[in-house]
């Protein structure tokens, strides 16, 4: 898979995706993904290789979104992605979809966790997931609006927390 060169883009490491694979590996196939700060598109593609529905990648780089929509050609899943160069807190702004299941990787020092997730539960179903990646200093509330931190996973110096829409 190809990934951005430099260094404003940090690609999720390879056991953190495993990790995270591994707690939601029921509830991916048939779902429709949503990939904020998407980089390479590496977590929707993941996705979408087990069996989800459908997944729309974000990302205000022009770069990143080249990159994704040749990474999902590779992979021959291009017809499942919906590839936007945009920001992301501007995308939930107007989001009229509804998604099962949401990565939300933003860079770790940029503070758009809290805003995302405070957006993501008009756009989240019922029972869906949003998984948050941050460095371990990051503090996340419990509750954001519908959604409840389930689990947290640590791996390291990056944290993983699940929550649910309730």
């Amino acid at each position: 898979m190809e990934t951005l060169s430099g260094l404003d883009t940090r690609p999720t490491v390879e056991r953190v995706k495993e990790g995270v694979f591994s707690a939601i590996s029921f509830e991916i196939e048939g779902r429709r993904v949503l990939d904020l700060f998407a980089g390479s598109g590496q977590m929707g593609l993941e996705a979408l290789s087990r069996g989800a529905q459908s997944c729309v990648f974000v990302d205000r780089s022009r770069e990143a979104v080249q990159v994704v929509r040749r990474n999902a050609q590779a992979a021959r899943l291009a017809e499942a992605a919906t590839v936007l160069c945009t920001d992301s807190l501007g995308y939930l702004a107007q989001c009229r979809e509804r998604f099962d299941l949401v990565f939300l990787d933003p860079p770790y020092d940029a503070a758009l966790l809290v805003p995302c997730l405070e957006k993501l539960g008009a756009v989240v179903n019922t029972g869906g997931a949003v998984l948050c990646e941050s460095d371990r200093q990051t503090e996340l509330p419990d509750e954001v609006g519908p959604l409840c931190l389930e689990r947290s996973y640590r791996y390291g110096r990056v944290v993983v927390r699940l929550y649910r829409c309730k």
